[in-house]
């Protein structure tokens, strides 16, 4: 059987679904690869090492598509692979099918296998699946490296011939995969970090990384289902959102990471909030794509506010660091599919439970959440 990685259609991404580290042990389980030339030529993987794994090659998209019994991207696939694909191909991505129902009738309408890197369960046995987190972390890491180089004063305390440097003081609002990295990256650069998140559950991990915790009662506990964040009413919304205004303010950096799957992210920080920061200070917004934990974010461009606070919205973080990004996309894929591979045949077994919540659609039907 053959797995084919096509270029990424998204026009900003430069991630690779499979590197040729993963695709030298798909190879050596019995699986051919074949692979869109210059698909990982931005991630830094040529065309010669993918090659040199065992790799063939495709020169355009739609004839890759057309062989493969499975597709993997990093996004979703073009519209032009999926109308070249066979029925019952299995396609991988991270494919956003809580956010776009109709794209997830689309690939019902396909009839492939369509598996959400996004859906993967929160079990055990799937953390070494687990695509979301990995590329958090990477995007968790990435936003302290924006603030640091937006702020203009040092993140760590400096005592100097000229006196000392106070440490800045860095806020993360939301301490899942993202803002835990961010947390633990902010205190190698010697911040004094303070996090918050409405699941008082992770009040020990936020604390084992030498970070404050912020402590507000909302009335009950925000953890959902999966160890995600749930939604808060909207009376919840406000009276954090007030509470925040004199937090934020006493900060330099504040790291939003909050995120509701399948919904609009939460507002955390408010004009108030940034109105009431120093002038200098950074708003790193990693919900940026998802409407923004922010109140002035605009997706994929760096604002000023009023009273010169530096708002970034830059989305896809983890694109843009695409080697170690597509690295680690590249494990949770083989993670993935591996099990399912015998024989050099893929066969995604549907009364999996990792399938029973990746898989979103299957034999024509729409399956978000279901199994077979």
């Amino acid at each position: 059987m053959i797995i084919a990685v096509p270029r990424e259609a998204a026009v900003k991404e430069r991630r690779v679904a499979l590197v040729p580290e993963t695709v030298a042990r798909f190879v050596k389980s019995g699986i051919g690869i074949r692979i869109q030339r210059g698909a990982g030529t931005a991630a830094a993987f040529p065309d010669e090492l993918y090659e040199g794994a065992g790799a063939t090659f495709a020169q355009d998209a739609t004839s890759l598509a057309h062989e493969a019994d499975a597709v993997v991207a990093v996004g979703r696939p073009s519209d032009e692979v999926l109308a070249a694909t066979r029925p019952g191909c299995v396609v991988v991505g991270f494919l956003n099918p809580l956010g776009d129902p109709e794209y997830v009738r689309q690939l019902a309408g396909a009839k492939v296998t369509a598996l959400a890197m996004e859906m993967i369960p929160r079990i055990t046995r799937a953390q070494s699946m687990d695509a979301l987190s990995s590329q958090s972390n990477i995007a968790g890491y990435k936003s302290v490296l924006l603030a640091a180089a937006a702020l203009p004063k040092f993140f760590p305390m400096l005592t100097t011939a000229a006196g000392t440097i106070a440490p800045a003081k860095v806020l993360v609002l939301g301490a899942g995969v993202a803002g835990l990295q961010a947390i633990a990256t902010a205190r190698r650069l010697g911040a004094v970090v303070s996090g918050y998140d409405v699941r008082a559950v992770v009040k020990e991990q936020v604390m084992s990384l030498g970070a404050t915790f912020l402590e507000f009662d909302l009335g009950g506990d925000g953890e959902g289902t999966g160890g995600y964040a749930k939604e808060l009413t909207p009376e919840q919304q406000e009276r954090q959102r007030a509470w925040m205004v004199e937090q934020i303010g006493a900060n330099d950096v504040v790291i939003a990471t909050a995120l509701v799957p399948g919904r609009r992210a939460p507002i955390l920080i408010s004009e108030a909030a940034v109105a009431a920061m120093k002038p200098g200070s950074v708003v790193v917004d990693l919900a940026a794509e998802a409407g923004g934990n922010c109140a002035l974010t605009v997706a994929d461009e760096i604002v000023s506010s009023s009273n010169g606070v530096t708002i970034v919205g830059t989305t896809n973080l983890a694109g843009t660091m695409p080697a170690d990004a597509s690295r680690l996309y590249s494990r949770n894929v083989f993670a993935l599919l591996s099990p399912w591979i015998k024989d050099g045949t893929l066969d995604v077994d549907p009364n999996d439970d990792v399938a029973k919540g990746a898989v979103i659609a299957r034999d024509g039907n729409v399956l978000i959440g279901g199994g077979s």
